[in-house]
């Protein structure tokens, strides 16, 4: 226990360094290229990201299926069967980066298609996608298996500080190629020296630190077998978030244009460096909460939820609250009024946000729990459930019908569907309507701050920076005493406290 307490806490602290690092420095060129070139660029960038996240279909739970094999033989030290493990892992990246290569391709004369107009006609759209898929096929061609025997081993501290290193690179020729040379084609290029760069500088340190480790022999029958079950179970579980994540995208494109893609993205991109830093949380616990339930009883694991939960939906509901009141004076400042949305569409991204991150705290006790067989269906059908609510409510709400289908698909298919799967298998089913009816006042809660911080923000005068510093500091003084009144008499409150102060000890021992 202490040994996954320190283990998770590290990663927390070193992928929490990398977030930050990642969402400052993309931030930054963001505001370059808006500056120095134009808005289109950007929309065109999260484009060809969308479009890339569609094919990377081909991988989806692989990697996930492969790290939760390892875990019983790293415990028992079952040195060949991890060999055999990465050795399959080896062949399975190979075959998914030319599947890639050759579904990648074929889409190339459709590209265009996928843009509304022509905004951008001083660039060839088929040579900044073909040099984009590059870097995708190269992410699996050129040792990727080597990562999975590090996270595995509860170390992604180690792969966040090779992030850092080739992310620098990454964002260094990024900057130089909008400010010196104006450049859209290095820009794109330099995604592709990154992904060589960590993917040698993993491979080093991964035979580095597991010498013994070497890709060989074969798995017997009744594994694979297992293990291509998870995959395709993976498969379907995760293809949901890609095809929502990436669908609105898409649809926007096609539908709104490249400029409203890219208003749409500069509010979408700040949720996503939240959910990023959250994302920090939940992956540094998965190996942990792995463990946990595959050890513990369901009493045990329950009780931990429950705290975890706690924990993640005070930063969450806190976290909603500011966007709600500080997204429209940080547009402001950032690319100002022009460039943003009304505020209805801000109190869609706060709830967003909010449903958003709930899902994501149960689907990491879901991959931990390798419960994929079960919940392969719940993704797929909330998933196409959204991408039919977008396509009919786009002509109608526009961008706003885009945020919204997302939310009514999870809030209303998705997560409860989602809690059954979990009550049903690693929880006492008993143990749900005690489950959910905590979360209900979590909400309430984040409801309630939210409606007394924005009527005492909407006094504050609208002066940049100063609005700004004002509302930011009314959030946090208004929403933690609010919370901490709500929750001081729910019996986990103090036990959560004390968890959080047993981390913070294991940390600073770990220093």
């Amino acid at each position: 226990m202490a040994n996954r307490t320190k283990n998770a806490t590290r990663n927390i602290i070193f992928g929490t360094i990398l977030k930050i690092y990642q969402i400052a420095a993309p931030f930054l060129t963001r505001t370059l290229m808006i500056r120095f070139m134009s808005i289109e660029y950007t929309g065109l960038s999260g484009l060809f990201t969308s479009i890339l996240q569609v094919l990377n279909l081909a991988e989806l739970g692989v990697g996930s299926a492969m790290v939760y094999s390892m875990y019983k033989p790293i415990a028992e030290n079952d040195t060949k069967k991890i060999q055999a493990l990465m050795n399959a892992y080896r062949q399975y990246y190979r075959i998914i980066g030319t599947a890639i290569a050759v579904i990648g391709l074929a889409l190339t004369p459709f590209i265009p298609n996928l843009i509304s107009g022509n905004p951008v006609p001083e660039l060839n759209v088929y040579t900044l996608y073909l040099i984009s898929l590059s870097a995708t096929i190269l992410s699996y061609w050129l040792f990727a298996y080597k990562n999975s025997i590090i996270t595995a081993h509860q170390r992604s501290d180690i792969i966040s500080k090779i992030n850092i290193i080739s992310s620098t690179v990454l964002y260094l020729i990024q900057i130089a190629s909008i400010i010196v040379f104006k450049n859209y084609y290095i820009f794109v290029s330099a995604t592709v020296v990154s992904q060589i760069l960590t993917n040698i500088i993993v491979s080093f340190v991964a035979n580095k630190l597991y010498p013994q480790y070497k890709p060989s022999g074969n798995l017997g029958k009744l594994e694979k077998q297992q293990i291509n079950k998870r995959i395709r179970d993976l498969f379907t579980a995760k293809i949901g978030s890609v095809i929502v994540n990436s669908a609105d995208t898409i649809v926007i494109s096609a539908f709104l244009g490249l400029g409203t893609l890219a208003i749409y993205q500069n509010y979408f991109y700040i949720i996503t460096a939240l959910i990023g830093i959250l994302g920090i949380v939940h992956h540094a616990c998965m190996a942990s909460i792995g463990n946990s339930i595959v050890t513990e009883t369901k009493d045990k694991n329950y009780h931990d939820l429950q705290k975890y939960t706690f924990l993640i939906m005070f930063v969450v509901g806190l976290s909603a609250v500011c966007l709600l009141n500080l997204f429209q004076p940080f547009m402001d400042i950032w690319v100002g009024k022009e460039l943003e949305l009304e505020f209805s569409a801000v109190v869609c991204f706060a709830i967003y946000f909010y449903v958003y991150e709930l899902n994501q705290l149960l689907c990491t006790y879901k991959d931990a729990g390798g419960i994929w067989h079960q919940d392969r269906f719940r993704p797929l059908i909330t998933a196409l459930a959204n991408l039919m609510l977008n396509i009919a409510s786009v002509h109608f709400l526009g961008i706003y019908g885009i945020i919204l289908s997302t939310v009514v698909s999870t809030l209303f298919i998705g997560t409860p569907w989602l809690i059954k799967n979990l009550f049903s298998t690693i929880f006492e089913p008993a143990e749900k309507h005690d489950f959910i009816a905590h979360v209900s006042i979590y909400a309430l809660a984040t409801v309630l701050s939210g409606a007394i911080c924005y009527i005492i923000c909407d006094l504050v005068p609208h002066i940049k920076y100063v609005e700004f510093a004002i509302k930011a500091v009314i959030c946090v003084v208004v929403t933690v005493p609010t919370y901490i009144v709500t929750y001081r008499s729910l019996p986990i409150y103090s036990e959560s406290k004390k968890f959080t102060k047993k981390m913070v000890k294991s940390l600073r021992k770990g220093k």
